[in-house]
């Protein structure tokens, strides 16, 4: 048969050859019984790994990874953060940055900057933990799903997905956390610790004080993860493809974190940017009682919800980098499988004539 439909996808795709020939080749019959699991990367463990890729080790060293890389540098810009929500929720006091910083410094001391540390370490670290950790999952699950062939094609498709899906249940477990995080930081007085701040809520507004801010997290989140996971793998390939003289087998454990730092700064970039409006609306939103997102979006307009977007671009393009440099190593000090950026299957290569 003529694969009409796969040689569309493949020319679609900028990362393959740009012309093909056609070759009539027989597709072997498969049992559904002896059908092999089609995966990003072969499951079993190569020499060196400590696991096999998909196993159950590797999914729970993978979350520790997340946590980590989520909890540590999250907690390690606070000080910005701070700065940030407070330029979001009162511009007209907190004008720029700088002027956010010295306004901070002036009233609350500089330790007035390490206000709501506490929620974001706990808070960050169980996004993280879900994040990475189901990002795996997904990514299989998914993956089997497809098939080897249509793993390859659709790729980004399945990058997004599994990221989008992963991102759901972690901003479950992150909203509780930031809810208090923001009131703790643009409520100047109301709280200075997470033990005052959660039963304080809770005796105001009920459990509802924790989870009223989830839908604008997810439009913040979900976004935000999916432009970080498939534009940081895609950025991989094209730095292999285009800026690394050598291939990923031939570089160091050093040389191959140098790319995933790089990579991650230039996907945390585009993170902050589609992500911002609505970071916006939930840092107005946990600030205030009674306000709806609805409310909040037309309160702000179209300008208001880019404010303080100058500091979140450099917090989150860092961010994003450290991020994805400490689950990296994280997975190289534990041997973790670390699968080389995906190529086109053989069985593929003879659909569309590549092979001989």
């Amino acid at each position: 048969m003529y694969p009409t439909a796969l040689t569309q996808l493949a020319r679609a795709n900028p990362f393959s050859a740009p012309l093909f020939t056609l070759q009539k080749v027989e597709e072997p019959k498969q049992s559904l019984h002896g059908q092999s699991h089609r995966r990003l990367a072969a499951a079993s463990a190569a020499e060196g790994d400590s696991c096999e890729f998909g196993s159950q080790k590797y999914f729970i060293l993978c979350g520790f990874g997340g946590i980590l890389s989520c909890g540590t540098t999250h907690t390690a810009v606070v000080p910005l953060d701070l700065v940030k929500c407070r330029m979001q929720v009162d511009p007209e006091k907190y004008k720029s940055i700088g002027n956010g910083f010295a306004v901070t410094v002036r009233e609350d001391g500089v330790r007035g900057l390490a206000k709501g540390w506490a929620p974001t370490f706990i808070g960050y670290s169980m996004q993280g933990l879900c994040k990475f950790g189901f990002y795996e999952v997904f990514k299989i699950v998914y993956s089997d799903l497809l098939g080897e062939e249509n793993t390859y094609l659709w790729r980004t498709s399945l990058y997004l997905a599994a990221s989008a899906s992963a991102e759901f249940f972690a901003d479950v477990a992150l909203a509780p956390m930031e809810a208090c995080k923001v009131r703790i930081q643009t409520q100047p007085g109301y709280a200075n610790t997470l033990r005052e701040c959660a039963p304080k809520m809770f005796g105001e507004e009920g459990l509802w004080a924790f989870y009223k801010g989830v839908v604008p997290l997810w439009m913040r989140q979900i976004p935000y993860t999916m432009m970080k996971f498939a534009c940081f793998e895609r950025t991989v390939e094209l730095l292999y493809k285009y800026v690394v003289p050598k291939p990923r087998s031939e570089c160091s454990k050093p040389e191959q974190l140098v790319v995933t730092f790089v990579a991650g700064y230039i996907a945390g970039v585009f993170c902050a940017i589609v992500s911002h409006p609505a970071d916006s609306v939930v840092s107005v939103l946990n600030k205030e009682k009674g306000s709806t997102a609805v409310q909040v979006l037309k309160r702000l307009g179209p300008r208001g919800v880019w404010k303080g977007l100058i500091a979140r671009i450099i917090m989150i393009g860092t961010l994003t980098a450290l991020q994805w440099f400490i689950y990296d190593s994280v997975k190289v000090y534990f041997r973790l499988p670390r699968p080389p950026p995906p190529e086109m299957p053989e069985s593929l290569k003879k659909k569309l004539g590549l092979t001989e």
